[in-house]
């Protein structure tokens, strides 16, 4: 599951379920209503020319997609289980969260779900130039023993995600989640590096092999972009350098499990406070 908005930042999460939907041979086998969830005025539709000449507005909303029964193409998503992915996709929600939840996990039941995976993307203090992390926890004790990873700490403000995983662990659906972090001096611009380092760590939990496509060059342009850009500007240059070095430093053989636990905190407390708001309303702007 991935939405767009808050839980997005860089595009990484819904980049990285629309690569899925890309490369898997899946049919659309639920839609939510979206009069019920959706504030225009916030998540406005659109409109867009079709091949046809004509103009047709799209309206935000959610949608489950499903194996269609036909197979994969041959440059399709491989692996354990590949023929058995679901994707749901949309827009994060404006209105009535519990209902939304209720439906949604009501659909995965209905479609023999067996556990769910949350795609999420946060603007943080990481250097474009270094590998993007991708923290992984799960509040399921069962899932937390089988990968070897964390109970999630974080307390504040959420989004439509954590009110799913509630909502699917209390239904029976074990959950776990993905967060890529995102330069938040780039948060104008959609991350494909990020969409891939989600890729690669859902890769590594379930077995699958996803399609590069042009993914990898885009992610190259993407940082050589973002080079440029930090060419021209001496002080954005200079804090991507202390990025850098705190980076290392974690990276380090010296740093601890522990410490790579507080940057993650601080990470979403940040966004709690909507200093990393992945809407990304705030221009870039060293820190103290």
């Amino acid at each position: 599951m991935a939405f767009e908005g808050w839980n997005d930042a860089g595009e990484a999460a819904s980049g990285a379920a629309q690569a899925l939907i890309d490369h898997l041979d899946l049919v659309e086998i639920g839609a939510v209503d979206p009069e019920l969830y959706y504030d225009y005025q916030f998540t406005r539709p659109t409109v867009a020319m079709g091949d046809d000449g004509v103009r047709r507005l799209t309206w935000p909303g959610a949608r489950l997609l499903g194996p269609s029964g036909l197979g994969t193409s041959d440059d399709g998503v491989t692996g354990p289980g590949a023929d058995q992915v679901h994707v749901l996709i949309g827009a994060e929600p404006a209105r009535t969260w519990k209902g939304f939840a209720s439906e949604i996990i009501d659909g995965a039941l209905a479609a023999g779900v067996e556990v769910v995976i949350f795609l999420g993307a946060m603007l943080a203090d990481a250097p474009h130039t270094r590998p993007l992390s991708v923290f992984v926890s799960s509040d399921n004790g069962e899932v937390r023993d089988e990968l070897g990873i964390d109970r999630p700490s974080y307390e504040g403000p959420v989004g439509i995600l954590s009110v799913l995983s509630d909502a699917a662990e209390r239904a029976g659906i074990p959950t776990l989640s993905l967060w890529a972090s995102v330069p938040h001096y780039v948060h104008n611009s959609p991350s494909p590096k990020a969409v891939l380092a989600l890729l690669s760590k859902l890769e590594d939990i379930t077995g699958l092999s996803v399609p590069r496509g042009s993914l990898e060059s885009d992610a190259a342009a993407w940082e050589a972009g973002v080079d440029a850009l930090a060419a021209d500007d001496e002080d954005m240059a200079a804090y991507i350098e202390q990025l850098e070095q705190a980076r290392d430093t974690v990276d380090s053989p010296e740093a601890s499990g522990e410490a790579i636990a507080q940057e993650f905190e601080k990470y979403l407390r940040r966004r709690g406070d909507g200093r990393g708001d992945p809407r990304g309303e705030e221009p870039w702007r060293p820190r103290d």
